[in-house]
């Protein structure tokens, strides 16, 4: 008896090869405070920076998944790395964060 498969036929390539669209996730479009945004969902193994999270003001460490988002008629500067639950709790959040006097200032 052979083991059984995980995978399925179709989707089968060499182990450790994944698609760009795999690993970064595919791009939506999201209307929020009247300007169209570009979100795309960032999986854990593509996560490999720090980046500082524009909802909570909190590090968001390599490795954890999390939200990129920027709006459609922006740059590539104006991108933003969010928490997904920040970014899912967006309207809900104050426009100011309030900063501890001993947080970093990145």
């Amino acid at each position: 008896m052979s083991p059984r498969r995980n995978r399925s036929r179709a989707t089968a390539g060499p182990p450790g090869q994944r698609s760009e669209s795999d690993r970064y996730g595919l791009e939506q479009t999201e209307s929020w405070r009247g300007e169209e945004w570009v979100v795309r969902r960032v999986g854990g193994s593509a996560a490999a920076k720090h980046y500082r999270c524009p909802g909570c003001d909190q590090e968001i460490p390599p490795g954890v998944p999390h939200v990129v988002a920027w709006a459609r008629e922006g740059t590539v500067d104006d991108r933003r790395h969010w928490h997904a639950a920040c970014w899912n709790a967006k309207d809900r959040r104050t426009a100011r964060v309030q900063r501890s006097r001993n947080a970093p200032r990145h």
